[in-house]
Formats: structure tokens, C-alpha cells, sequence
């Protein structure tokens, strides 16, 4: 079962690939009637007020879902494209046109055809969580535009990954640089990032892959580019484990990832992205001796897991799971189905701006300090 009576879901993949693609240039068309989108305004997406975007509904008729009228959503979408010129238009499906079968391919090709500009479909429906959308969103626009070639750039890297979704303050991107402060930084997909620096990223060595949302990418690249890939965040307390992990990958060609097999008691359950939460539970098991576990509700976490950690979608199944942890780290909303002590990490994909002023800056943030929180 996946059943949800206390807790809200996630953010859906439709604001996922919206934020992924948000700062690119690009003209983000979402194929729906419009009822519902001001969630995705008012709670996903916290760039509106200081960076411009073009993301557009299509205000979808009932009439036209019914009878399969297509040519206004084609003709409306020309006409923007034509006037605005971006950089690339992207088409995200809502539940209705989902459901109807509408060709969204076929759409993009007479687009493309008409218009000259790249436009491509981000298979998306609203019936799945952001990291799936944000995934979606950074593979089809790989496929989509062709990638500069040339000579590699020594000792240099890509960051996948990031988004105010998962790294919401505004000075993330900026801690993770520093950290990495030996590598030369390619590209960050796609966080303060443009289209002409994602379309260097095979110019860099290694990828470095800081959420489960940039795992499919990472995954894309080595298969087509023989790209390697490494799975961790950049925390501070992980520069030196990060950076040799870097290096490896660079010198052997294969991949690596922050998540070990060292046993997770149940001393401390992280709740939310894995990748971040194996990061932090690495540093709580090697400096403060307490042993770790986690909690995934997110769908893509295959790979990202280790046997005592847990895949659920289901409160009762997690309440269970939660009784015999004294300490849960998770997002304030929580505290619902948690009996024991929660220290509270606000994630921006799960409670929205109601704890935004809380969020720090991950990567700097000091672990030590939550670790007061277990006296």
C-alpha cells in the first residue's frame, strides 16, 4: 500500500522539471488546464521574485481535451516561441493529456519543424515525486542538444544534481565550489548555471553526482561518454573523502559513491533524499561514532540503498520502522508519525515555504551541532 493520512507528498514531477530547467533559457510549456498550478508558484518554486523564467500553461479546454484538438495548443506555443525566441522549448504533460494519449512527440515535432528551435517532451504525468521529473527533465535535454567536444579539462568535474528543491539556500552552489576548490567546476546542472556551460560538460573529467535526481544523468553520460561518476554531497566535513573519491574515479575510469556497508544501527534514522542522507550519516558514524540508517519515500532510489536502510511509501509501514530509533533527523512535518526525538532538517520539496526561513546551507552546515541534539 501507499498510503499517505498524515503527511503531505512530495513535490510532483511537473515543478521538478520546472525548477530543473528554470534558469536555462529555455520555454517550459506545461500541457494542463491550470487548476492546480499555483501550487507549483506558491510553494516549489522560490526563484520568482529575483529570476525570470518562461513557464507558461496552456490553459487546456475541457472541449478540446474531449475531442482531441491539439492545433490551438500547437499554434499558441509557435507564437509565444516565435516572439520570445528561446533557447530550447520543453513540453510537460499534466494528468488530462496523460490520459487522453495526446501525442506530445508528434507536438514537438511540428514545433521544431515550424519554428526552427530544439523542442523535446519531458514524459511527465503528475503521479510521481520531483526527483523523478528533475531526472526526466536533465536526461531528455541531454538527448536533445548536441554537447561541445574537445580536449578534457585536467582536474575538472560536473556537479548533477541541484536544485532549490534540494539545495534551497542561495549560497549552496557557492559552498560546494569552495569545497571542491582543487577541481575545476564545468557546469552545475542546474543551479546558477547557463545552457552554454551544461553544453561544455564533456569537457570535464569525472561527474559528481549530489542527489538522486542527477543519478540518471550521471548514468546517461557513462554509458553514452564514458564519463565516470561519483555519488556524495560535498559537505565540508567530506571534502577530503570526496576529493579522493574524485580522484579515483578520474584515475580508473570507474565510478565510486560515498555509500559504504558499514552496519546502520538504528541509533539514527535520516528521513528523505538518500544521497544527502548517507552523506550526513557518514560523518555522524566516522566523527561522532553514531551509527546510521535511512529512510527513502522518494521513488528513485535504486542503487542508493543498503539492506538495513528502507524504500516505503506507506505511513503505518514507516511508523513502524520509526519506533525503535531514538533520534530521527527529517523535515519539521515529521513530527506526525515520529514517537521518539526529531531534529528537524527542512527539505523545501516536502513542507514547502513553511520552514523556509529555517533552511541553512547544507554543505556548510555543522554537523557537530545536531549532534547536541543526542545528549
Amino acid at each position: 500500500m501507499n498510503v499517505y493520512t498524515s503527511l503531505p507528498v512530495y513535490t510532483g514531477d511537473v515543478s521538478g522539471v520546472c525548477s530543473a530547467l528554470y534558469e536555462l533559457g529555455g520555454m517550459i510549456v506545461i500541457h494542463d488546464p491550470s487548476g492546480c498550478n499555483s501550487t507549483y508558484n506558491t510553494h516549489d518554486e522560490i526563484r520568482w521574485y529575483d529570476h525570470p523564467s518562461l513557464i507558461f500553461i496552456s490553459g487546456l479546454k475541457e472541449s478540446d481535451a474531449i475531442m482531441g484538438n491539439d492545433q490551438k495548443f500547437i499554434d499558441d506555443i509557435i507564437a509565444s516561441a516565435n516572439d520570445l525566441q528561446p533557447r530550447f522549448i520543453a513540453l510537460v504533460n499534466s494528468p488530462v493529456p496523460y490520459i487522453n494519449g495526446t501525442d506530445m512527440e508528434a507536438i514537438c515535432h511540428q514545433v521544431s519543424e515550424k519554428t526552427g528551435i530544439p523542442t523535446f517532451y519531458v514524459p511527465t504525468n503528475a503521479l510521481h515525486d520531483y526527483a523523478h521529473g528533475i531526472s526526466l527533465a536533465f536526461t531528455s535535454l541531454a538527448k536533445a542538444f548536441t554537447f561541445k567536444r574537445g580536449e578534457k579539462i585536467p582536474h575538472s568535474l560536473n556537479i548533477l544534481g541541484v536544485t532549490p528543491l534540494d539545495y534551497t539556500d542561495a549560497t549552496c552552489v557557492s559552498s560546494m565550489k569552495q569545497v571542491l576548490s582543487s577541481f575545476k567546476v564545468v557546469s552545475v546542472w542546474a543551479k546558477e548555471a547557463s545552457l552554454e556551460e551544461l553544453e561544455k560538460s564533456l569537457l570535464a573529467q569525472v561527474n559528481l553526482v549530489v542527489s538522486s535526481s542527477g543519478l540518471a544523468l550521471a548514468k546517461y553520460l557513462y554509458k553514452n561518454y564514458g564519463m565516470p561518476y561519483v555519488i556524495g554531497v560535498p559537505l565540508e566535513a567530506l571534502q577530503k573523502t570526496i576529493t579522493t573519491l574524485l580522484e579515483k574515479a578520474i584515475a580508473t575510469g570507474e565510478n565510486q559513491s560515498i555509500i559504504n556497508s558499514i552496519h546502520g544501527d538504528k541509533k539514527v534514522t535520516l528521513i528523505g533524499e538518500p544521497i544527502l542522507a548517507h552523506s550526513l550519516g557518514t560523518v555522524l558514524t566516522r566523527d561522532y561514532a553514531l551509527d546510521y540508517r535511512v529512510l527513502c519515500d522518494l521513488e528513485d532510489h535504486k542503487g542508493l540503498l543498503r539492506k538495513e536502510d528502507l524504500a516505503c511509501h506507506d505511513e503505518k509501514h514507516m511508523q513502524v520502522y520509526l519506533q525503535d530509533s531514538p533520534y530521527v533527523i527529517a523535515d519539521p512535518l515529521y513530527r506526525k508519525i515520529v514517537s521518539t526525538k526529531l531534529i528537524a532538517l527542512p527539505h523545501l520539496a516536502m513542507s514547502g515555504r513553511l520552514f523556509l526561513k529555517d533552511i541553512e546551507d547544507v554543505i556548510t552546515m555543522k554537523v557537530g551541532g545536531m549532534c547536541d541534539e543526542f545528549k
